[in-house]
């Protein structure tokens, strides 16, 4: 056994490079071959051909496409993802900036997710046949058909228009004076004691983090629901009642850790679907992550920003996967003891 998880983690790694691998050559060609000009886009009105000449050799894009990834491929090795075309910044240092703060809200959208889908399980199962748990399986149904960004306008318009509680744009109020070291503002606000600071990120974290979680605790609700369902029809379940055992200890004691394997499987495959829907509601928020940045290198085609961020998208995607199966090991003892 001590053999094997070292080679299982070679084979994991080596699975993991060749992914990233496929998706950047998927990425480079796709992005060559359809309409459009980058350039054209950062020229003046008037540029001669010379200009542009150099222009198309300052990025390289005078290659060939096969020869443009090559040289893309061995700067990337080495950690030179390109420059910006429309911001002429390092690509790696730009989505370096913004990576934080997508990463901290769509960790507490993950944070706020499981708090309502797994107590609305629980209560589910605690009241079927009663007017709570109707209840909760009728809401369920109308989050399951309401994507993240429809939610995103209807907070806007809510919270922030007719009822204006709540900041519509930003990740932090320009008037407040800080100097922090990492784009981590929220985490590390609390840990220098900024709780102004901080109280002022959630704010403005709170409507696109609730807008990405209420899509996912539907989807954790459901799922959990029928695994407690499974669970709570077991032996080990059925002799717990006969013991006298409440049926909430049953539910939350004894069925809700093993339920939670089942459940922990597709909340990892659409936290990684959240990262997408990140594009979006980055968007309607403003929120300065790299879903907002995809956005904008999107629209002015920007090829070196574009390829950076799909990179990333899936470096995250794999780890999370990676996240999730030790996870798995860590609940299931099957797994765990090998």
């Amino acid at each position: 056994m001590m053999l094997m998880r070292p080679l299982v983690a070679l084979k994991t790694a080596i699975t993991a490079a060749f992914t990233l691998f496929g998706v950047a050559v998927v990425t480079f060609f796709l992005l060559r071959i359809v309409p459009g000009n980058p350039i054209a886009m950062m020229i003046a009105p008037g540029a001669s051909e010379a200009d542009i000449a150099r222009l198309k050799a300052d990025y390289g894009l005078d290659r060939s496409i096969p020869v443009q990834f090559w040289i893309w491929l061995k700067n990337a090795v080495r950690g030179d993802f390109g420059t910006s075309i429309s911001t002429h910044r390092n690509v790696l240092g730009l989505i370096a900036e913004r990576l934080p703060a997508t990463i901290e809200l769509t960790l507490l959208a993950l944070v706020i997710a499981l708090a309502l889908g797994i107590g609305a399980a629980v209560l589910s199962m605690l009241s079927r046949r009663r007017w709570p748990g109707s209840v909760v399986d009728n809401v369920n149904g109308l989050l399951l058909a309401v994507p993240d960004f429809v939610w995103a306008l209807a907070f806007v318009l809510l919270f922030g228009v007719a009822f204006p509680i709540l900041p519509i744009s930003g990740r932090v109020d320009p008037r407040l004076s800080y100097d922090f070291a990492t784009g981590f503002t929220l985490l590390e606000s609390i840990l220098r004691l900024r709780f102004d600071i901080a109280a002022n990120v959630l704010s403005h974290m709170l409507m696109p983090a609730l807008a990405l979680a209420l899509p996912l605790a539907a989807v954790i609700l459901r799922v959990l629901k029928a695994a407690l369902e499974t669970e709570t029809g077991q032996d080990y379940a059925v002799l717990a009642r006969i013991r006298g055992m409440s049926r909430l200890r049953i539910v939350v004691q004894e069925a809700l850790r093993n339920a939670m394997i089942p459940t922990l499987a597709l909340t990892g495959v659409q936290f990684t679907f959240m990262f997408g829907g990140t594009v979006i509601v980055e968007r309607i928020f403003g929120y300065p992550g790299i879903g907002n940045l995809a956005i904008d290198a999107i629209v002015n085609r920007d090829l070196p920003l574009i390829q950076g961020l799909i990179l990333t998208f899936g470096l995250i995607f794999i780890v999370i996967n990676l996240l999730v199966e030790a996870s798995f090991a860590l609940l299931n003892p099957r797994l765990r003891h090998g």
